[in-house]
């Protein structure tokens, strides 16, 4: 790999976040450390890429191998399967509807991560598997102590250290974080019906159950529940549980049969004062954490990587000067607010019982499933934030016709 006189840059952590972190700074011609474990290979969750996503892929190289595991994303269902007085109705969709082909695909992050994981030792970036022990930051770079013993500095630390990321505490930045009592259950299922590539999100009074298409007559499963009844799932048998799952989504594909490797996490919300301080820079998780709803998480946080690589490139000299880490902070903050106090709102809108919250949630979705603008609306800012205004201002100066 070519170097220049561009500043280092060390990445923190070694998730699809610092992967992917790794290989854009490498790709804008930066000299790149990448410090964290070897990767896991034993993740069985699955991620949904949108499209702009995917063209980050595409630009790293990686998009092509991973075409071939994974299931395109056509068309969104939203079901109210709560019990309760005012019910939505079910809302669905189309990529179509906006002249997309799909909006996005979904892909096990067994398959995702280790073909970043192939690609940034192809790239000859410098990875050290191993994990900061201590972190030390001064006005003019940040110095990283490994568990190895080993140390390395750099003028900017990208954090992709995770949700309780010691990079973001090293700064000085604080997190408000909140506990949800919920839990998801993850896990694959077989299923007799084919999903024609349609991904449903039944809304339950537990929080959502989303079910999302994997290759074949296989899909993947989020379902949040109380903690205990996670656990109460996970327990059962695959027969039981396999019952469950169908029972869950009205029998909408037929037989359900679940795989081996079931997962539970408990949910949580965290929201950083700041993006970025004291030459540390938060991506993904380290900035920000909210429930799994929407298809949001990773795609946001490629966001935020290829909008840090967009400033350190104007600073390339320093790219973790103060300069540079306000106009990261600015540049991020619209984007990062709006996506996780929509999905926390939604999500708390299911878990509510009071009678306003249930009004207001039924006539959003009621005036999605009837306004197709306004739908249209929704999935472009759902895929390209800003995209959707940029349609009506393009329709408004539209020249009359005569």
């Amino acid at each position: 790999m070519e170097h220049n006189d561009k500043a280092r840059i060390l990445v923190a952590g070694s998730g699809p976040a610092g992967l992917i972190a790794a290989l854009g700074f490498a790709g804008a011609g930066f000299d790149v450390t990448l410090v964290g474990p070897e990767a896991n290979t034993a993740d069985g969750r699955t991620t949904a890429l949108m499209n702009p996503a995917l063209k980050v892929l595409e630009r790293l190289g990686v998009l092509a191998e991973l075409r071939t595991q994974a299931a395109p994303l056509k068309a969104m269902r939203i079901v109210d399967a709560t019990r309760r007085l005012i019910r939505s109705p079910t809302v669905t969709f189309r990529a179509g509807e906006i002249g997309e082909e799909q909006f996005g695909l979904n892909l096990p992050n067994k398959t995702l991560i280790p073909i970043l994981a192939r690609a940034v030792s192809a790239e000859g970036i410098h990875w050290l598997k191993s994990t900061v022990a201590s972190w030390s930051l001064d006005a003019e770079q940040a110095h990283a102590r490994l568990a190895d013993g080993s140390e390395i500095s750099a003028a900017l630390a990208v954090a992709a250290d995770g949700r309780l990321s010691p990079a973001r505490e090293a700064a000085g930045i604080r997190a408000s974080a909140r506990p949800y009592p919920q839990s998801a259950l993850v896990l694959n299922f077989g299923h007799r019906s084919e999903h024609g590539f349609v991904s449903t999100e039944f809304h339950t009074e537990t929080g959502a159950f989303t079910q999302v298409p994997l290759p074949g007559r296989r899909s993947s499963l989020v379902w949040v529940v109380k903690p205990e009844t996670a656990q109460e799932l996970a327990a059962l048998d695959d027969a039981a549980l396999s019952a469950r799952v169908e029972e869950q989504m009205q029998s909408m594909l037929g037989r359900v049969s679940v795989e081996p490797g079931r997962q539970v996490y408990p949910l949580s919300a965290a929201s950083p004062g700041r993006f970025a301080r004291n030459r540390v820079a938060l991506v993904g998780e380290a900035a920000h954490v909210f429930p799994p709803i929407g298809a949001q998480g990773l795609n946001l946080g490629i966001r935020d990587i290829e909008d840090l690589i967009g400033i350190a490139s104007e600073n390339s000299s320093d790219p973790g000067s103060r300069r540079a880490l306000a106009a990261y902070d600015t540049r991020r903050r619209p984007d990062i607010w709006a996506r996780s106090g929509a999905v926390n709102l939604l999500n708390m809108s299911l878990l509510s019982d009071m009678l306003p919250a249930q009004l207001a949630r039924s006539a959003g979705l009621n005036a999605l499933g009837s306004f197709a603008p306004l739908r249209a609306f929704f999935m472009r800012e759902g895929l390209r934030p800003g995209s959707g205004f940029r349609a009506i201002a393009g329709g408004l100066r539209k020249p009359a016709e005569h």
